[in-house]
């Protein structure tokens, strides 16, 4: 029996995947082969020899050390678009946060205690703001979240210029004919009203939105950041803030540097917080947990490449390795000096590892399995 460890409350829809009777599935489950996270900070975890894959219900991997898994040869998966409408529809609600103090508003009709409507009409003013219609959004990003958002903001009337230097053949057919294409992050910054971000926070994107970024925006410009805290220099867009060169800046990651500051809007980290959000990223993780540990196919994985084929009632050897010249070419060897037919191979490489199945019709033996295992670059070696 497969032992699932729960890092984190994660939704019952999600558990209820695995066969109860072949995975034992709770929070104080021991020495486990799977982890189930959502927020639960991993960085410095030790892991055991028995765990083969993690399973993060959601997209950011940032909680977990995908490198130092990758060379234990445990596969992370997440679950890109799981959460997407859910983060997409803040994200419209937050434009609409940056156009008009609405916050502000509310809290000031919570002190009215006599004559309120009077009042109202007396008071409104100091609320007002501007519609979006008409103006222009930046969205950087277009995946499953960016380009979702880009298309209704074409629906709501706005002038879209969206940039992604990665985005993907599904992603661009997805979008709207209205999407302007950009050809750089700066173009985005010269001539949008808005900006909103939808791109993970790597060593290109982290600090992405400093001082040097601002003094190219259009003053009075108004940004939304749903997506990671370190996308921001912090100083820089307080300082931003201060000046009127941003007149808003809404985010989902409040830090004790930007709380209180006049003109930042921090939301407690609610854009993938709705029931249908972490039902859906609680399935997605658990499928691809169980495609794995039984069938040996990596779908959606951070670390590993993805590398799947139907099992057709076959035996199976996964083998996990370096990206370097001749481990295919050894794995063969040693199945052919067992005098072993290889029915059916697939590989695949991402960065510098790589992952590749091999399909049998008879029996692997424990023989084989030492022989794969002694060749130069093999990090782990799964029979199924």
């Amino acid at each position: 029996m497969y032992k699932v460890q729960l890092l984190n409350k994660i939704a019952k829809i999600g558990t209820k995947e695995f066969d109860p009777s072949l995975y034992e599935v709770g929070e104080n489950v021991t020495s486990p082969e799977l982890i189930m996270v959502r927020s639960a900070n991993m960085l410095e975890s030790e892991f055991s020899n028995e765990l083969i894959a993690i399973g993060r219900a959601g997209a950011g991997v940032n909680n977990i050390p995908v490198d130092k898994c990758a060379k234990q040869g445990i596969v992370v998966f997440n679950t890109p678009g799981a959460n997407a409408n859910g983060v997409t529809e803040l994200t419209i609600a937050s434009l609409l946060l940056a156009s008009r103090d609405i916050i502000g508003g509310v809290e000031w009709a919570k002190t009215l205690t006599q004559d309120a409507a009077k009042a109202v009409e007396k008071g409104k003013s100091k609320f007002a703001g501007n519609e979006i219609k008409g103006k222009t959004l930046g969205v950087i990003g277009l995946g499953a979240i960016g380009g979702m958002v880009a298309n209704i903001a074409v629906h709501l009337g706005m002038r879209v210029i969206g940039y992604d230097p990665y985005v993907t053949v599904d992603a661009a057919w997805r979008l709207s004919s209205h999407v302007t294409k950009a050809q750089s992050y700066d173009e985005i910054f010269e001539k949008c009203d808005y900006i909103t971000v939808h791109v993970p926070a790597t060593k290109d994107t982290k600090g992405m939105f400093c001082k040097a970024a601002f003094d190219k925006m259009k003053d009075g410009v108004k940004i939304i950041n749903l997506s990671r805290a370190d996308l921001v220099n912090s100083a820089d867009m307080i300082e931003a803030v201060k000046s009127g060169k941003v007149s808003k800046y809404v985010t989902d990651f409040p830090t004790d540097e930007i709380i209180g500051v006049d003109g930042i809007v921090a939301i407690p980290h609610l854009g993938a917080s709705t029931e249908e959000s972490e039902d859906n990223c609680a399935v997605m993780a658990a499928r691809e947990l169980i495609d794995y540990c039984e069938n040996g196919n990596i779908v959606n994985s951070v670390n590993y490449p993805g590398v799947s084929s139907p099992r057709n009632g076959m035996n199976r050897l996964c083998i996990m390795h370096s990206n370097i010249p001749a481990v295919i070419s050894s794995v063969t060897s040693a199945f052919a000096a067992d005098n072993i037919n290889i029915e059916n191979l697939v590989n695949g490489s991402k960065g510098e590892y790589a992952y590749t199945i091999v399909d049998i019709k008879s029996e692997i033996s424990t023989h084989i399995v030492d022989e794969v295992k002694k060749i130069n670059g093999v990090i782990r070696v799964r029979s199924l």
